[in-house]
């Protein structure tokens, strides 16, 4: 048993596994990626179109050209930097990750990032509610307030916006994942 202890196949003596470590450090990468994805994938969401415009009856409809981009909704400014956010902060954390061991002074590194990564699970799930919340408004409208659809119109606008909130759900996702790893981790040293 000691020579597995010391050749490191899994079994615990105070430091954290070699699988742990890595699942930590993919997770985290596939984080940073997924959430860099999300931020340049909305950023770059605009659609142009003509849009008809009835004023009465007896003239003729007008043509006004009409652009849709990312950055007229808070909502998206907020998803945006939240996206950017996170990404920086998966990069950071790789960083730290992979340098620290997670022994003696170092595993208050290992306690600050895992305060960290909650605290950027909840960032990442606001950002998605209120991105998401826009979205939905755009794609059925709201009649009580005579607020029309706009997916009807601008349909690629919303297609690009949809798959850049799905990113960032996943990227949320990694990063609760990273969290409840570190929470097996935390109860498995408590043993």
């Amino acid at each position: 048993m000691d020579g597995q202890r010391k050749a490191g196949f899994g079994v615990s003596d105070g430091s954290e596994t070699t699988t742990a470590r890595f699942c930590d450090l993919i997770l985290r990468f596939v984080a940073m990626i997924l959430t860099l994805a999300a931020a340049i994938v909305i950023g770059v969401d605009k659609q142009a179109k003509t849009v008809s415009l009835q004023l009465t009856a007896a003239l003729p409809p007008l043509r006004i050209p009409v652009t849709a981009r990312w950055h007229y909704s808070s909502a998206f400014v907020y998803f945006v930097v939240v996206n950017a956010i996170a990404c920086s902060y998966a990069a950071f954390s790789l960083v730290l990750s992979a340098v620290n061991k997670g022994k003696g002074r170092r595993s208050f590194i290992r306690s600050a990032i895992t305060v960290m990564d909650l605290l950027t699970v909840a960032l990442l799930f606001s950002g998605f509610g209120a991105a998401a919340a826009v979205g939905v408004i755009g794609l059925k409208g709201n009649s009580h307030l005579n607020w029309n659809k706009i997916c009807d119109v601008f349909g690629r606008f919303c297609g690009q916006g949809a798959a850049s909130l799905l990113l960032s759900l996943l990227g949320a996702t990694s990063f609760l994942s990273l969290a409840v790893l570190s929470a097996l981790r935390l109860r498995r040293g408590s043993n």
